[in-house]
């Protein structure tokens, strides 16, 4: 595989996946090379970066990118979906080797019954199978960077499984980077064979919370508010009240808040606290009115992702 973008401000490679490992019911593990890979990299530590990936619809062809210029987004949706496929986001969960023999890692979230395209692909992935991968290259602006504590004190990381493999990139970089940090992960997953051996710091604690049938982020809510001191309470949203879009941090709001703001203090040791809680959006919202609203948190103190909505299709 050669690269054929080389122009672009990003990577937009043709990948191949060299290995593939099942780590639980509910995870399997790819690695993803190219030799235009060499021109991977962030400014910084990848914490919880974003990619992209490009699957094929139904088993057909991958698309093409050959000779990508900066419209490559708007022709690539001009295609029908046949051909153009599906494209995801995911964490990077690591990064293996250096130059042309650079690997990805992703974890991938595979369910049981009917899944979406990445989910089928992840649940027969071999060795060989190919996909496109945009990500940052080198030198280049990139973002999709959440994680910024800034000097927080006290960590909060909180996610479905869905953002399993974010947090457990970001403990994992903790460790070596800040091993002094202090906080706790809660991770709401599944099933109890879904609970993986992570990397975490020896001051931030790690909370599974298998469903195992039971409601969605029910536990977690309660988890979460007990370790905060506001007793284990679940929060009620409406459907109303969901935005499938929610995607707050001190940086952007998609509801339109004034991030600029004067910062609010809450007068307790939550003012110290710096809280990154991603997943399904009708928990995530709970959760930020849990924090913003009756816990009166500061929005600048924390990042509210909802990566996916329960009962929509995911966007490209």
């Amino acid at each position: 595989m050669t690269s054929t973008t080389s122009d672009l401000p990003l990577l937009l490679e043709e990948v191949e996946c060299v290995s593939v490992e099942r780590l639980s019911p509910s995870f399997v593990r790819v690695e993803l090379t190219a030799p235009g890979l060499a021109d991977l990299g962030v400014d910084g530590p990848w914490w919880d970066q974003r990619i992209k990936l490009v699957f094929p619809h139904e088993g057909g062809p991958l698309p093409s990118f050959d000779g990508a210029d900066e419209s490559w987004l708007s022709t690539w949706l001009d295609r029908p979906v046949e051909e153009r496929g599906h494209m995801r986001t995911y964490t990077v969960r690591r990064v293996l080797g250096h130059g042309a023999s650079t690997r990805v890692v992703v974890d991938v979230v595979v369910h049981g019954g009917e899944c979406g395209p990445a989910g089928t692909w992840g649940r027969s992935a071999q060795l060989g199978d190919r996909l496109v991968m945009m990500a940052p290259r080198r030198g280049v602006p990139y973002g999709g960077i959440e994680f910024v504590p800034g000097d927080a004190r006290h960590l909060l990381l909180v996610g479905d499984e869905t953002a399993v493999p974010a947090v457990s990139a970001i403990l994992e970089q903790l460790c070596s980077l800040q091993p002094g940090v202090r906080g706790h992960a809660f991770l709401e997953v599944p099933t109890s064979e879904d609970r993986l051996e992570l990397d975490v710091p020896s001051g931030v604690g790690l909370t599974w919370l298998p469903r195992d049938g039971a409601e969605r982020g029910v536990e977690l809510h309660r988890a979460v508010l007990d370790h905060l001191g506001a007793g284990a309470r679940y929060v009620e949203v409406s459907d109303d009240d969901v935005d499938p879009d929610l995607w707050e941090t001190p940086a952007y709001s998609s509801s339109g808040e004034d991030v600029d703001a004067p910062q609010r203090h809450v007068g307790s040791d939550l003012e110290g606290m710096y809280a990154w809680i991603a997943g399904e959006s009708k928990v995530v919202t709970g959760l930020r009115r849990a924090l913003v609203k009756d816990l009166g948190v500061d929005r600048h103190q924390v990042a509210f992702m909802g990566y996916w909505r329960l009962g929509v299709a995911m966007k490209s």
